[in-house]
């Protein structure tokens, strides 16, 4: 058991490893964005992409019923509207 997860074979541990590094992989932007208080070298276009993905990702794991494509995504949501704020705020600064 790896976080409250039942894991019954490798390949779990690799999806939840991939789960891991997606949910966060766009947090680092979102820290800059917020120390920096400049967003000008992010893309609005890009954000709103990777979020579409991940909503769709989301849909796809409800579906499933698959509880670790669910969290993933669902953390992942609530990073990438952090930054989508962020970047509303500060574009025009």
């Amino acid at each position: 058991m790896i976080l409250g997860i039942n894991v019954t074979s490798p390949w779990e541990i690799v999806g939840l490893a991939a789960a891991f590094l997606t949910m966060f992989g766009f947090l680092p932007q979102v820290i800059k964005m917020q120390r920096s208080k400049s967003v000008g070298d992010i893309s609005l276009w890009a954000i709103l992409q990777f979020m579409l993905g991940i909503i769709l990702w989301l849909i796809y794991g409800i579906h499933l019923k698959n509880f670790v494509i669910i969290l993933a995504n669902t953390v992942t949501i609530f990073i990438l509207v952090a930054a989508l704020i962020l970047f509303i705020k500060y574009r025009s600064k």
